[in-house]
């Protein structure tokens, strides 16, 4: 695939260190407030909530090719299950389904190179070009990050057990070398606290035991993790401009969360559930247009064959009757309503025969009452789900690409000013929203804090897979620091 927008040349511009760590204040709370109270859940739970697959027959599909000679991180697997334009810089750019909600940064991008920066390079654009906040929040964090943990001596520690306190040897005495700390070979207190400082910074459980997770993270030294943020930053680059829309949506499906912003502040905010690693939720910006209340649910071909048709099977058409499903005749927009005691459902459930079922409106139904819809060719939209259980366990990465909202009814007063109401509950109905609403669907693993920031868990692998394709291009190589500690770019 054709990589665009890159330039292997390192930033020459040297800054001191009080001008990188300005930027745009954060607004109250940060960019990630906390979530208002969920009001109490309406609806008995249903099934685990499902989408219609995004890559459906009509939009196939394409796994690209894997780069050759790179790490063989990058080929396990395309960073976007999809088929993407050449110009699209898999895992940062967006695809933008409505091109008039682009930002106007992409217009700028040539100024930047006037004043000798170039991409992929962390620098502080900001400071000469309006960005999203974010952008700058996590170039802050880079210059935290650099004083705090760029500097450190990179002692690659041998694999071993988990070191803990009161443990004594040479892997501790290398430890202790790599985390700054004075020489020795005892695992003490000290080392115990800046292990768990070091694990609270690079996303894993802060109990100051070195295992397996922590020595990886430890071994794969500062730079890669400066990287991270640069690539993070790349992605807040692509976000809407301070005070450029009135009112967005921003979907991060790194850490599964929806934010709604205002003026360019985050107003409201509610945890999602998203794609899966095998369909996950892309990078892509798009309209909400109009809002289907009381939705049916298009029931996935898969989840027929291996769910519902057993069932029928076992227990006979009432299964379904009870359960308020329909068989119909095709997936087009006006099909006709099937007698399910016509099908051969050993046939479906043996997978012979595929059927479109669709279950009825209701608070039941696994897309709730309500799916938010901005028209795109990947099926994806947002929705309400009967099942807030998985809100609450941490495993948000298990839907079919589209986003389960913690809240719909919060999101849809704040688009509609109401929660829209159809005129009949059993009957689906769009409701259009009159002003168009823009999503921006991203993926961030780095989130700033007031300490520095943050990194999350790569649950696309996406990163991963950037990271080894641009090292055949020698863009994102080691930075010369200007100035030692400072975390000059």
């Amino acid at each position: 695939m054709k990589i665009a927008h890159l330039l292997a040349a390192p930033v020459l511009l040297s800054l001191s260190a009080g001008l990188l760590a300005q930027g745009y204040p954060p607004p109250p709370g940060g960019y990630y407030p906390a979530p208002v109270q969920q009001q109490p859940a309406w609806g008995a739970p249903g099934y685990p909530a499902q989408q219609q697959p995004w890559g459906a027959p009509s939009y196939p599909v394409q796994q690209q090719p894997a780069v050759p000679a790179v790490p063989a991180v990058a080929k396990r697997k395309p960073i976007e299950p999809i088929d993407l334009p050449p110009a699209i810089e898999q895992g940062v750019d967006m695809i933008f389904i409505d091109p008039e909600i682009e930002p106007s940064t992409k217009q700028q991008q040539a100024l930047l190179h006037d004043i000798s920066f170039d991409d992929w390079s962390g620098a502080p654009v900001d400071l000469f070009l309006p960005l999203n906040p974010l952008y700058t929040e996590l170039r802050r964090g880079l210059v935290r990050y650099r004083q705090r943990w760029g500097d450190l001596p990179d002692v690659q520690i041998d694999a071993g057990t988990a070191l803990k306190t009161g443990m004594n040897g040479e892997r501790v005495a290398q430890l202790r070398t790599r985390l700054g700390l004075a020489p020795g070979s005892e695992y003490d207190a000290a080392v115990s606290a800046a292990v768990k400082e070091f694990q609270a910074a690079h996303g894993q459980k802060a109990d100051g035991i070195a295992g397996a997770g922590t020595i990886k993270a430890l071994n794969l030294g500062a730079d890669h993790y400066e990287k991270l943020i640069i690539i993070n930053m790349e992605r807040a680059k692509r976000l809407p401009l301070e005070g450029e829309r009135h009112k967005y949506v921003l979907v991060d499906a790194g850490s599964a969360r929806l934010t709604m912003f205002e003026n360019g502040r985050p107003v409201d905010s509610m945890k999602i559930i998203v794609g899966a690693q095998e369909t996950a939720t892309p990078m892509m910006a798009a309209l909400i247009r109009y809002a289907s209340v009381n939705p049916y649910w298009n029931v996935p071909p898969e989840l027929v064959t291996k769910l519902i048709a057993p069932r029928v099977v076992d227990q006979g058409v009432s299964y379904l009757t009870d359960r308020e499903y329909q068989v119909l005749s095709d997936w087009s927009d006006n099909p006709q309503v099937l007698d399910p005691n016509t099908i051969d459902w050993v046939a479906v459930r043996d997978g012979r025969k595929e059927i479109r079922l669709r279950r009825l409106p209701s608070p039941a139904n696994s897309m709730g009452m309500i799916k938010f819809m901005l028209p795109n060719d990947f099926g994806i939209y947002l929705h309400d789900t009967p099942d807030k259980s998985h809100f609450g366990k941490g495993d948000q990465w298990i839907s079919n690409g589209c986003v389960r909202l913690e809240d719909a009814r919060r999101l849809a007063t704040w688009l509609f000013g109401d929660m829209p109401q159809g005129r009949n509950p059993k009957i689906e109905e769009d409701v259009q929203l009159r002003d168009p609403v823009p999503v921006y669907m991203t993926y961030l693993t780095v989130r700033p804090t007031a300490s520095g920031v943050e990194f999350l868990p790569d649950h696309y692998g996406r990163d991963d897979a950037v990271l080894a394709r641009l090292s055949t291009t020698g863009t994102l190589a080691k930075t010369e620091l200007k100035t030692k500690g400072a975390g000059a770019l």
